[in-house]
């Protein structure tokens, strides 16, 4: 029991501030005080500038040990793609509507790598787990970007060719995709920016996840939830049990054990991430319900990662 409300402890301090800016937002909405306009302007925003400024922020001085996590990289991957795969495939026969589908499987596979990921591992390991994520974080998040271009760019009326062109366009010019690679190239060049241009990004990354987190609360539809075969609910099942516990699996075939599981662990048991609501509304996507998985994980991983803590820790795998 102690072991679960450690658990429950850190995993409310991680998601809870979330929570509470979910709620912000829909107060703020309801007394009138943003509109959907603004979030539609907020969300141009975010994509386009301070997402990737976090990100960049993130990546651009961590110190990365590439050949000495490729194993835990690997495992990351696999369980990534496995959990793409198999979302599709459940949207195909499961998710009519075409512009639901992309949310759907983003809503599975998209972790909140930077923000939660980071600060459940931080809060389980300490520097030396940040330290091995470090590598896990960068790789996987260009992964999960590219991901959710394919998911999300969804056209019944082009050719396979037209649609494959377009999703490669529209993978080498996403935003987040592009500050990654920058941020890990002069990483690994060892390139350091001037203090007053890295702080002057800081600023403008600091109100990436409030104002995203703010607009997805607005938009937030309590309503459609409350249908069992909603998108979001059934996207928000795969993200908080089917997830986290596919990368056990993985990590377990890999022979993993201890901190290595605990990060696979970690990195996949946390609610989707921030920018899943932002590309959604970026691309066409159903942003109403990429902001209700966002709500529902949010609130939801504080239980579900606990949980897999206390279990994982109880059979010695964490």
């Amino acid at each position: 029991m102690s072991v679960l409300l450690s658990a429950l402890g850190f995993a409310l301090s991680v998601t809870l501030p979330n929570i509470l800016l979910l709620v912000l937002g829909k107060i703020l909405y309801l007394k009138k005080m943003i509109t959907h306009d603004f979030c539609h302007c907020a969300a141009e925003l975010v994509f386009k500038c301070a997402l990737p400024l976090l990100l960049f922020i993130n990546l651009v001085s961590m110190k990365m040990d590439y050949m000495a996590q490729a194993k835990l990289v690997a495992a990351g991957a696999i369980s990534t793609v496995g959990l793409y795969v198999l979302a599709e495939i459940y949207a195909y026969f499961r998710i009519p509507e075409m512009r639901d589908k992309g949310v759907f499987v983003q809503g599975v596979f998209r972790s909140n790598l930077g923000i939660a990921g980071l600060a459940f591992v931080q809060n389980a390991y300490g520097a030396e787990g940040v330290a091995t994520a470090a590598v896990y974080l960068g790789l996987i998040t260009i992964l999960l970007n590219i991901l959710s271009v394919m998911a999300l760019s969804r056209t019944q009326n082009q050719s396979l060719p037209e649609k494959i062109k377009s999703i490669l366009g529209k993978i080498i010019s996403n935003p987040l995709i592009v500050a990654i690679v920058i941020a890990l190239t002069l990483n690994m060049l060892h390139f350091r920016l001037p203090e007053f241009v890295l702080q002057t990004f800081r600023y403008l990354a600091h109100i990436a996840l409030p104002l995203a987190l703010i607009c997805a609360g607005a938009t937030f539809d309590w309503q459609s939830i409350r249908k069992m075969s909603d998108v979001s609910l059934q996207a928000s099942v795969g993200r908080l049990v089917l997830a986290p516990v596919f990368a056990v699996l993985v990590g377990y075939a890999f022979g993993f054990r201890g901190l290595e599981m605990g990060i696979l662990f970690l990195m996949t048991a946390t609610p989707v991430a921030a920018a899943s609501y932002i590309m959604a509304k970026a691309m066409g996507g159903n942003d109403v319900a990429a902001a209700n998985i966002m709500g529902i994980t949010t609130f939801g991983a504080m239980f579900s990662a606990s949980i897999g803590v206390a279990v994982l820790r109880g059979v010695g795998l964490m």
